[in-house]
């Protein structure tokens, strides 16, 4: 990090008197299941401990990791389950387990930790996006009401005061409208993108498209891959490359294997950071048909590949996509196809996107993300 990042992240903390500052987030980068969200907080909390600060990060437990660790300068604690971190995380704090703090950043997804309710100190909230309509699509319609009435009614009343950071202005919008927070409240500070992200590599010599991100049911893959093989009709040696993991993985080989798609659709998996700047850096186009997103992280780091998008236009998308100039905004299924087949049969389109798409994602940087969510920290209540 540029020795005058470290001077803005040192300035904010030592005019608030920040210097021990706890996360408390669902998962992080290292669990199965880690997103866009987990590498959000990484990303800032690295350039915090690079800055002097010291942080700890705790979540739930992750499969065939330790308790207790640190990664990137900063410490990892991972306790309790999926759903009962949301208490022992709280308990924790309030008995000093992890020594004291000075600010406290909570990661509010779709269920917050309620620090308004027990939290004593400066503090902010990041909210990626509002989950809304995503709980009725993985939980039993139960605990998708209670889930909803938790998210949309009873948290809001809650975080009227407090400090709300959120990746994207059409998140900012989305926070304000349905959860009801004060907008002088929310601030709209864009994700970075990492150095490692950059043109270079080999382009795939027949039309590739890459989709990155958790196999999970509001990505909608199963989406993309049926607008692909609408456009392998007059683009037969289309190939869809799926980078992730997770529970959906079984429901998208159906479709897989349904389509008869098995030549041409290849699920990766997870795949390194390295390998991962190299599957950007041979896609044609990169391509999201997500209902939900707060940003859009994979399509601005294939952005900074000189990679163009496709994506669905949607909160978040909207921001992470400049329309016409780094990549096409879609609203049905059949405009997904027909952006994905213009995109890629277009080599002149598809060059000037690319170039697009450089110049955007250069003017995104973690170092910024990082100095105003600690700022959102600074000025936050102290009670």
């Amino acid at each position: 990090m540029a020795a005058d990042n470290r001077t803005k992240i040192g300035d904010v903390a030592g005019a608030a008197g920040l210097r021990r500052i706890h996360i408390l987030a669902w998962r992080d980068l290292d669990d199965i299941e880690a997103g866009g969200s987990e590498v959000h907080a990484d990303q800032i909390a690295r350039r915090w401990a690079e800055a002097g600060l010291e942080v700890v990060q705790r979540t739930s437990r992750a499969h065939g990791q330790v308790t207790d660790t640190r990664r990137n300068g900063y410490r990892v604690i991972r306790r309790a389950g999926r759903h009962t971190v949301f208490l022992d995380a709280p308990v924790q704090e309030l008995l000093h387990r992890a020594g004291p703090r000075d600010g406290l950043l909570e990661v509010w997804n779709g269920l917050p930790f309620f620090t308004p309710l027990w939290t004593k100190g400066r503090r902010a909230t990041f909210i990626h996006h509002v989950h809304a309509d995503m709980w009725r699509q993985v939980m039993t319609p139960g605990l998708a009401r209670l889930g909803e009435a938790l998210e949309l009614r009873v948290a809001p009343r809650l975080y009227q005061h407090t400090r709300v950071i959120t990746p994207s202005p059409s998140s900012r919008l989305q926070i304000v409208e349905r959860l009801g927070l004060p907008a002088a409240n929310v601030t709209a500070v864009p994700n970075g993108v990492d150095d490692r992200f950059q043109p270079g590599g080999t382009r795939s010599p027949h039309p590739r498209v890459v989709t990155v991100g958790r196999l999970v049911v509001h990505k909608h893959i199963e989406r993309l891959i049926g607008a692909a093989a609408v456009v392998r009709r007059s683009v037969p040696d289309l190939e869809l490359v799926i980078v992730g993991q997770g529970y959906e993985r079984p429901n998208i080989e159906r479709v897989v294997n349904d389509l008869d798609a098995r030549d041409w659709v290849r699920l990766r998996g997870h795949v390194p950071d390295d390998e991962l700047v190299e599957v950007l850096q041979s896609a044609w186009v990169i391509a999201s048909a997500s209902s939900d997103e707060g940003w859009g992280l994979s399509l601005t780091e294939a952005a900074a590949c000189g990679t163009p998008a496709v994506a669905t236009r949607i909160a978040g998308h909207v921001d992470s996509v400049r329309d016409g100039e780094t990549g096409l905004l879609v609203g049905s299924d059949d405009e997904l196809a027909q952006a994905l087949q213009v995109v890629l049969t277009d080599g002149a389109l598809r060059a000037r996107l690319g170039e697009g798409a450089l110049r955007w994602a250069g003017s995104l940087t973690w170092e910024r993300a990082a100095v105003e969510v600690l700022r959102a920290i600074a000025e936050g209540p102290t009670r």
